[in-house]
């Protein structure tokens, strides 16, 4: 039975993720901060017939990494999805993050969430990864990060942390290709969720049902790739 483990996996994407992936049979190990305030995600757990766990997990807590990681010892994780990120405010309230108004704390916020927590979360379970069949890292990234078709300025913030993101997939596709281990940034489009608004013309399940596809066609020895969820895929 092939896993995966979601992180973000309370709502929005991660949740459709959890779901998804649960009905096609696979084993699901499911974190976020707090797994007694994700009503709908403990449904699905309950649903699954033990297949599904819940880990309290908050990416940016060390010690919360960590201890996920020893409970989850001696366990291959076919696909590690990093998921969880922030986007340094609303859609519809870009002041936050717009020249001439940007708030840095903020900023160092979305840079802890979003760059540094996917690379601790990845030197935690690179292991589990390198121990299963799949052996595949996957990085939420965002059309936004690809400095080669950046046509529009504004969202400092998330922009700088996932184009950050977007350069560690590709040093570790270099680093961990000598344990198998493969890397794979996603763009999951501009998705209606809480982060992204009501107004996104992509749902969730087609957005995630992309994605699903991106990586089961993913080559065994493709590695350090940018790609939309409809299979195409981004330049830097």
């Amino acid at each position: 039975m092939p896993s995966i483990l979601i992180t973000g996996a309370n709502r929005g994407l991660g949740l459709e993720m959890a779901r998804q992936y649960g009905e096609a049979g696979w084993r699901i190990m499911a974190c976020c901060r707090d797994p007694k305030s994700a009503p709908e995600l403990a449904r699905l757990g309950a649903a699954s017939g033990g297949r599904t766990s819940l880990h309290r997990m908050e990416v940016t807590d060390a010690g919360q990494v960590k201890a996920v990681a020893a409970e989850l010892k001696g366990q291959a994780i076919d696909v590690l999805f990093n998921n969880a990120g922030v986007l340094g405010g609303a859609i519809d309230k870009p002041a936050p993050l717009s020249f001439g108004s940007i708030d840095y704390a903020a900023w160092e916020e979305v840079l802890r969430v979003n760059t540094l927590a996917p690379v601790r979360v990845a030197e935690a379970f690179v292991d589990h990864v390198a121990a299963s069949e799949r052996k595949l890292m996957a990085f939420m990234s965002t059309y936004m990060a690809s400095i080669t078709s950046l046509n529009d300025g504004g969202y400092y913030q998330y922009r700088s942390s996932k184009a950050a993101l977007n350069l560690v997939v590709k040093a570790l596709s270099i680093d961990l290709k000598a344990r198998g281990v493969r890397t794979l940034a996603l763009h999951p489009g501009w998705v209606a969720t809480d982060m992204g608004g009501s107004s996104a013309p992509v749902k969730a399940p087609e957005s995630i049902r992309g994605i699903r596809q991106v990586i089961e066609l993913y080559g065994k020895n493709e590695t350090g790739q940018f790609y939309n969820y409809d299979g195409s895929k981004f330049s830097w």
